[in-house]
């Protein structure tokens, strides 16, 4: 068998294979660079991190950072192999910090060491989102109104629960210019400012549809920006004038409203109990409100029909009895009164 054996030939030594050992080659190779300072820009209102022009929020606090933003300024040659860092950060001001990082590890077979110093530079610069609400910037105002009424104190919490829900979305998303810079309850219903026509019309597209209603948009121009014309808009909210538990009466029938759809309601007949669609063109008249329902006693019931003692007179009223009302003579039921009327609700 023919034993090869090479030899460096700048020291001597025996390599493994042809041209300058490990060491030689070592020495003559630059294998680590640290810059002198690394700076982490940030935003004192909110805390985002900006990374080159990208603001990006953020909830890690200094001492999170500073271990990866000191190692962001290490440079290692590309051939190091099992690299190994250990950071030790101390605060100098405020605004400053000293790392002192030691790096280890192996090139071409040997071992290496090293320790630098970075200054490490706690940058504040208020962000985009941040400057854009101290400037009171604003691309349109969201008008939650109720149609022929007064917003309800459910309605204005549900509301306001949906803009929130809504920009927490945007803002997960990455859109860090869709925020609320104010919500404001008015004599006439809810007012939402938004800082993006993208939130605006999220806002109005959720409010319309889960609390039932229609929505219309009204831009306005109030400018010009690099040749291209800016708008401001006004979107506005038109909830149902009913509600979840309004009795109303369509075309003969007396109805209680269970749910508000889009431009539909959702009903039940009082007096079979059975689900119907009310559409925004159907003739209706509102009787009251489910709230607003008393106690009366059932004296007796004869084919088909209720006798009733009136809460107010005593005197004996009698109704149609609903095909879904389970009662015998004694019990009490839910009335509604709708002139002379007495509407039986359960």
């Amino acid at each position: 068998m023919e034993i090869r054996t090479s030899f460096c030939p700048r020291c001597g030594a025996s390599t493994e294979g042809e041209g300058l050992c490990g060491r030689c080659r070592l020495a003559g190779t630059q294998w680590i660079e640290c810059d002198s300072r690394a700076v982490h820009t940030y935003c004192p209102s909110c805390g985002a991190q900006k990374r080159g022009q990208v603001w990006t929020d953020s909830e890690q606090v200094r001492d999170e950072i500073g271990p990866s933003l000191a190692l962001s300024a290490v440079h290692l040659h590309h051939e190091v192999r099992r690299p190994e860092f250990q950071v030790t950060i101390r605060d100098i001001s405020s605004n400053r910090s000293s790392a002192d990082v030691e790096v280890s590890g192996f090139l071409f077979g040997e071992p290496v060491r090293e320790v630098c110093t970075v200054e490490l530079v706690w940058q504040k610069e208020q962000c985009t989102r941040c400057n854009r609400i101290a400037g009171s910037y604003y691309e349109g105002v969201v008008q939650v109104r109720a149609t022929g009424r007064k917003l309800t104190e459910r309605e204005l919490r549900e509301a306001e629960r949906i803009a929130n829900e809504t920009e927490t979305a945007h803002q997960s998303e990455g859109d860090r210019l869709s925020y609320i810079s104010d919500l404001q309850v008015t004599r006439d219903g809810l007012d939402i400012v938004v800082g993006s026509q993208s939130i605006g019309l999220g806002i109005t597209q959720a409010i319309a549809t889960r609390l039932g209603g229609r929505y219309s948009t009204h831009p306005k121009l109030v400018g010009e920006k690099a040749g291209r014309p800016i708008y401001r808009v006004t979107y506005l909210v038109r909830l149902h004038p009913y509600l979840r538990g309004d009795v109303i009466r369509v075309q003969g029938s007396d109805l209680e409203v269970v749910s508000v759809e889009g431009h539909h309601l959702r009903a039940v007949d009082l007096l079979s109990g059975r689900t119907r669609t009310v559409r925004e063109s159907e003739e209706k008249r509102l009787i009251g409100h489910r709230s607003g329902a008393v106690d009366a006693l059932v004296a007796y019931i004869d084919r088909g029909m209720l006798g009733l003692l009136e809460p107010e007179s005593g005197r004996t009223l009698e109704v149609p009895r609903p095909e879904w009302l389970n009662v015998e003579a004694g019990d009490q039921v839910r009335v509604l009164r709708d002139g002379d009327r007495l509407l039986v609700l359960g």
